[in-house]
């Protein structure tokens, strides 16, 4: 029973990750690329427009970080629902028929 929770356990901390290398994230690229052309033009010596274009850049890297990041835990929490409810199924089941296996052993035990 401890090998089949670790498993599943496993399954579940993984089965996220697989789905989020092939999600969208243009957008979170998009901002750190204007990041990078900002720090670019402070190099070129266009420091005004540079420092504005990095600050600028790095706003949007977190706000777009954050959707995304947001987007990925909550299609995570979806995919481990079902095998949340179905470890607390098995979980359950368990404790009932162990809870019937002790019932019949004192029942028997006394019984004789």
């Amino acid at each position: 029973m401890k090998r089949f929770v670790l498993v599943l356990s496993v399954v579940t901390l993984l089965a996220p990750a697989v789905p989020a290398a092939a999600a969208d994230d243009s957008k979170v690229k998009a901002a750190t690329d204007q990041v990078e052309s900002g720090a670019k033009k402070i190099g070129d010596g266009k420091i005004g427009d540079g420092v504005e274009e990095t600050a600028k850049g790095i706003g949007n890297t977190v706000v777009e970080g954050a959707k995304f990041t947001g987007e990925k835990l909550k299609e995570s929490s979806k995919a481990a629902e079902p095998e949340a409810r179905s470890t607390w199924s098995n979980l359950k089941d368990t404790a009932n028929s162990f809870g019937a296996t002790v019932k019949n052993f004192f029942a028997s035990l006394f019984s004789n």
